[in-house]
């Protein structure tokens, strides 16, 4: 369980997702062990939040555990969406720890959104990779056949093709240097918002346990405000792509960022009712 996720399922208002998929990782494998490293390093953390002044315990978080996963991705994929959708219709806010990005999919398939926001180190705007139309490098672009628009916070690699296809009308990319300045658009009040985080949108200094870590990259304070600012406009959250091959550093710091989402969400949920 990870740790203060103590709601009853069935009054919960989010539901925390564990999504071990680790099939397609093109560097260093290990998102199997994801979800559950996130829980374990989650164990340190204060159940208070000063920030929030808010008890984590006290948030409405259920854990429904990990979604056992197989070989066959669009096959997960799909079986996940509906655990999702499960937690959607029960108006909770599907909370998916990952796995390889693929699995973030599955919650979009759910929510349905509007904008896919996400912190990537890489576009995955990619059709295929090695001849995989489910590789982890082709989450943005599946993402793209639910929601109208991609806005990709931290972006540093990807193919020329992918580059080409990221300047269309549909996607917005910022660059790691100015994402300190970004903030949502004003749009977003009225549209359907889904957060993703690839943990590799920080710079491997803060989190070096992921597949395809990327130089240069975005703080952790960094991450935890873009966080902060797009949750009260969201409707799903996922951080993806820990794996077990650091001292727990990225599994650390997805945690807080899981718990950064629910906070400032539920400020927000408060201050609207």
């Amino acid at each position: 369980m990870f740790p203060g996720a103590t709601a009853d399922r069935s009054a919960s208002s989010y539901v925390v997702v564990g999504a071990p998929l680790d099939v397609s990782t093109s560097f260093q494998p290990g998102t199997r062990f994801g979800p559950d490293r996130v829980r374990r390093f989650a164990g340190t953390f204060e159940d208070y939040d000063r920030a929030a002044d808010r008890l984590f315990s006290e948030s409405g978080v259920a854990d429904a555990g990990d979604v056992h996963a197989w070989n066959d991705a669009a096959e997960y994929v799909d079986y996940l969406a509906s655990v999702c959708r499960d937690v959607v219709r029960d108006d909770a806010i599907p909370l998916t720890i990952g796995g390889e990005h693929t699995v973030s999919v599955a919650p979009v398939r759910a929510v349905d959104p509007d904008v896919f926001v996400v912190c990537d180190a890489h576009l995955d705007l990619r059709e295929a990779y090695d001849g995989d139309p489910w590789s982890h490098s082709t989450v943005t672009g599946h993402a793209l056949d639910v929601a109208d628009e991609a806005v990709i916070l931290g972006a540093r690699s990807g193919s020329e093709a992918e580059w080409e296809r990221a300047a269309e009308g549909d996607v917005t990319v910022v660059a790691p240097e100015d994402v300190a300045a970004w903030a949502p658009p004003a749009e977003f009040a009225e549209r359907d918002v889904y957060l993703s985080v690839d943990v590799d949108a920080a710079d491997p200094a803060y989190a070096p346990g992921t597949g395809t870590p990327e130089p240069f990259g975005l703080t952790s304070r960094e991450l935890r405000d873009v966080v902060r600012a797009v949750a009260p406009h969201a409707s799903g959250f996922d951080v993806v792509e820990v794996n077990d091959r650091d001292d727990g550093q990225a599994a650390v710091l997805a945690a807080k960022l899981l718990r950064a989402f629910v906070f400032a969400h539920a400020d927000a949920t408060a201050v609207d009712g």
